[in-house]
Formats: structure tokens, sequence, C-alpha cells
């Protein structure tokens, strides 16, 4: 079995299509076919299940594909490393929680090595998609937090997904709202001071749990909550509603612009931010500048 028949598979899995995968892999359909059969008599199973619908992975083939993937994108990182061929532009791309200091790190990144050799991409989604993203390779690197609440199950679903946590560092819990909140010149804010106004919560769609919440003590009893999809919608909450967010207290104003405050909250709860990559695979150059950059941050998340 060679990385070019690995590299054949993965493409047909991702389109679902033998004539589409052909067309983009530059060979002929009949040669393609005939390259997929020697490989599944050489394993001794099917990877595809073709019907007049198109084709489909088999349970069998899920399994294999796994590690085709990882052997293709190890193949890519060889490549980038130590063959650098310029005539394609090497992809890089991240999936984050919504955290504005992730987004400004990936900025700098972008603005170091431009975008004539790199063609980057940046997901700022939900805590489930930024772990699929990674485990079906769309992104390279996710950020997420982990605490004690969540950490049993999420850890379950890292290993379960083939990923793994790397913490970058700890911090505290934070109130962020509009510095023309009444409660914004406040030293600490008690969680009790809260209750008059609503807090604002990333929406996780059809896989919506406490344990997958963008925000620490999510399993709280909020007589006001109001769930938005995107990061601008919520700024606008903060100042028209006077709302507010549990957040890390990194905050950054070059994305976020400076209407904002970051009081602690009165809680000894702590959240570590980190990363996740796919298991056993060796970060590229750029995933290793990108997480250094994200290290940067470190200084302004020092446990009070």
């Amino acid at each position: 079995m060679t990385l070019q028949q690995l590299i054949y598979i993965v493409k047909i899995a991702e389109l679902k299509s033998m004539n589409k995968a052909a067309a983009e892999l530059y060979v002929s359909q009949p040669a393609l076919s005939a390259t997929i059969k020697d490989v599944e008599k050489e394993i001794n199973m099917s990877v595809f299940f073709r019907s007049n619908k198109g084709i489909s992975v088999t349970p069998e083939g899920e399994e294999f594909l796994k590690y085709a993937r990882q052997m293709v994108e190890l193949g890519d990182v060889i490549n980038e490393r130590f063959i650098e061929t310029k005539e394609i532009k090497k992809k890089f791309s991240v999936s984050m929680q919504h955290y504005s200091f992730a987004v400004d790190a990936f900025i700098r990144l972008a603005s170091e090595f431009g975008m004539d050799e790199y063609e980057f991409a940046v997901h700022e989604t939900k805590t489930i998609e930024v772990i699929e993203n990674v485990r079906n390779h769309r992104s390279e690197v996710g950020v997420l937090f982990v605490n004690d609440f969540n950490e049993k199950v999420i850890n379950k679903i890292f290993k379960e997904d083939e990923v793994e946590f790397i913490p970058l560092f700890k911090c505290n819990i934070y109130v962020y709202l509009s510095k023309k909140h009444p409660l914004s010149k406040k030293k600490s804010i008690a969680f009790e001071e809260l209750s008059e106004y609503p807090c604002l919560a990333f929406e996780q769609g059809e896989r919506n749990s406490f344990y997958l919440a963008e925000e620490v003590l999510s399993t709280r009893d909020y007589a006001k909550i109001i769930r938005t999809d995107d990061r601008a919608t919520m700024l606008n909450l903060m100042v028209g509603l006077n709302g507010y967010t549990l957040c890390s207290g990194i905050i950054s104003e070059n994305i976020n612009g400076d209407a904002y405050a970051a009081v602690p909250l009165e809680s000894d709860e702590v959240m570590t931010i980190g990363y996740i990559k796919r298991k056993n695979m060796p970060l590229s150059i750029l995933g290793e500048k990108y997480v250094g950059l994200l290290k940067e941050y470190e200084k302004d998340a020092m446990l009070k």
C-alpha cells in the first residue's frame, strides 16, 4: 500500500464521488476504481459501499480512514518541512471557541507569514464543532477551555475523537460587560449582583450540553439569559441590554474595541485554556508558531 493510494481513498471519502475525485486527482475513473479495489483486496475489507445513489464509507472503512487521514496529513507535514513545494499553497486552519485573543493571534500569524504562500482559514464556532473540525482535519488546531466541571465528559469526547488537549495557562473567572454597565467600575463582582441583568451565552446547537458550554458556571440558575451565535451580537447585547458573560478575562481591544471591561468574579472557579490537535500528529511550522503566539497571552491570564 502506498501513500498515493491513501490520498486517493481520502479524497473519495471527502467528495463521496468517484468521478469528482478522479477529476480533482487528475486520474481516470477506471484507474481510480482499480486502485481502490487493489487496496480493498490487500486489507481484505471494503472501504466503500457503492450504489446507484453514489459512494458511502462502510463502518470498517471509517476505522481505516482514521489512520489513512493521519498518514496523508503526516505526508503533508513532511512535504512542508523538508520538500517545500512552493507551487502549491500550504493550508493552515484554526477552530476556536469565541476568544478574541485567539483571533488576534491568528491575525498576527497571517500578517507575519503572508498569503502569497499560505491559504488561511479561521472558524470561531461551537465547542463540539471545534473538536470535530480537528478530528476531521478541517483545522490543525482547536482552542477551548477545560475546568473541573466539564473535564471528565470533554476528555471522553477527546479520546473518542482521537484528539489530545494541551494546556496553555490557567485563569480566574471574569465578568465581561460594557463600560457603561452599572457594575463595570467595581473591583470585583459577586454572583448575586448579576441577578437583575441578562446573562449572555453562546448557542451550542443540537449538541447543547452544560459540559459543552463556553461559559463556566453553566449549571447556575440564571433568571435572565439570552443565547446568541456570534461575538458581535453578544457585544451589542452588552451595550443595549446591560448584558454580561463570564470569561477568562483575556480580552483583545484590537478585536472587540475599548468599550468593554472585564471585572473579576468573586469565585474560586478556575479554567484552563488550551488547544487540541490530532493525537500522535506533529504540528506544522505554522501550527507551532500559532501555539507560541497563544502562549504569549499567559501574562494576561495570571491567577489573581
